[in-house]
């Protein structure tokens, strides 16, 4: 009899661990969006869900989690993370809410246009289920950086309009500037970049991230207050590349390969900026710094210095959180480049001028020479 009741009970005791596992089990939480309308974010390429980031993490979702989003016509992303900003490798998938996006999206970071890639049309619909909870957790954590949009929480206009010259290898000094935008006030820095250029006596703006269209949307708005760039835009010293994200593709290089050749024809210091002044500037100035002798660490110093201005991290004291950065985000660029942290700066420079050589409309040696007799 007590054998049996020890059967019973054991097994009974045994079982209720079970479902108490099965419970806790973070992947088995029914947490699902069911046939949510898609449309096609155009500018940096993807899917847009139609749920806002407030309502999609209602429902239950959390950054970091592994989820996983079926579209309709039978694509399917699996177990994917979900974070709130680009935090995957190039090439790989994600689903991110992005701070200031009107809703969450699907995307390849820095590739090719997800929407393409699924075949996907209006008419069709995504559904999203979590895979399992917390799976990306450490990663959305050490990359989860915000900043501020006010002034008064920065030590210099400078530094809040993330305003500096370049230095690396022989560029020469006050040559060429990198910044947020003088233009897009979505982040309040705008008039502080344009003072500063204007002070700087900046002559040309390669802008890489804007259209004409968006041009004409910023200057319409209440309160723009960026005279400097508007002089300089209506007199034709304005380059408008509207480069998206994907610097390992060919489209990509061809823009900056315009870019580049504006270059060559303008004289005077140069202000090249995107929205922030971080992923496509910092991938442009790197390549500028390579074109001219910049060494890996040269390279490396200035691009961190912009993740310095906007988060306030500390060389010494966040040194493994600005390695991961430069791992994570400077060195793929250096790959695109067809150099690495490795190399000398000889080496560097030599895959700099071959990125801008390649291919029918890359740049002859004397457009190379011209530009590397303008920087350096």
């Amino acid at each position: 009899m007590k054998n049996a009741m020890r059967r019973i009970f054991g097994g009974s005791f045994f079982l209720g661990i079970l479902f108490s596992l099965c419970a806790c089990n973070p992947s088995k939480e029914a947490i699902s969006l069911e046939a949510c309308p898609i449309s096609h974010e155009l500018e940096f390429g993807g899917v847009y869900i139609a749920k806002t980031i407030a309502e999609f993490n209602g429902l239950g979702f959390q950054c970091g989690d592994a989820v996983t989003v079926s579209f309709s016509n039978g694509y399917k992303l699996s177990e994917v993370p979900y974070y709130n900003g680009y935090y995957t490798a190039n090439g790989e998938a994600l689903l991110v809410g992005y701070p200031g996006y009107p809703y969450i999206k699907a995307a390849i970071n820095n590739g090719d246009d997800l929407w393409n890639i699924a075949g996907l049309s209006e008419n069709d619909t995504a559904s999203i289920s979590l895979a399992e909870r917390g799976k990306f957790l450490d990663i959305q954590e050490a990359r989860d950086l915000h900043y501020f949009d006010e002034r008064s929480r920065y030590p210099s206009d400078a530094v809040f309009a993330n305003f500096r010259s370049l230095s690396g290898g022989n560029i020469k000094a006050n040559r060429v500037f990198r910044s947020a935008s003088p233009c897009d006030n979505q982040h309040i820095r705008a008039p502080y970049v344009d003072l500063l250029a204007e002070e700087a006596g900046v002559e040309y703006i390669v802008n890489l991230a804007d259209t004409e269209a968006k041009i004409d949307g910023y200057i319409s708005e209440v309160g723009f207050a960026s005279p400097h760039f508007l002089s300089l835009y209506r007199d034709g010293k304005v380059s408008l590349l509207g480069l998206n994200m994907n610097y390992a593709s060919e489209d990509f290089r061809a823009k900056v390969l315009d870019g580049l050749r504006d270059m060559i024809n303008h004289d005077g210091p140069c202000l090249i900026h995107c929205t922030e002044g971080k992923d496509r500037t910092g991938f442009y100035c790197a390549l500028l710094e390579a074109l001219c002798g910049a060494s890996y660490e040269q390279i490396r110093t200035d691009y961190l210095i912009t993740y310095q201005n906007y988060y306030f991290l500390d060389p010494v004291k966040d040194a493994s959180k600005l390695q991961v950065i430069a791992e994570s985000l400077l060195d793929p660029m250096m790959e695109a480049l067809g150099s690495s942290a490795k190399a000398k700066a000889q080496a560097i420079q030599n895959g700099a001028i071959a990125y801008v050589s390649s291919g029918q409309n890359g740049l002859s040696p004397s457009e190379v020479s011209a530009l590397q007799a303008q920087l350096c």
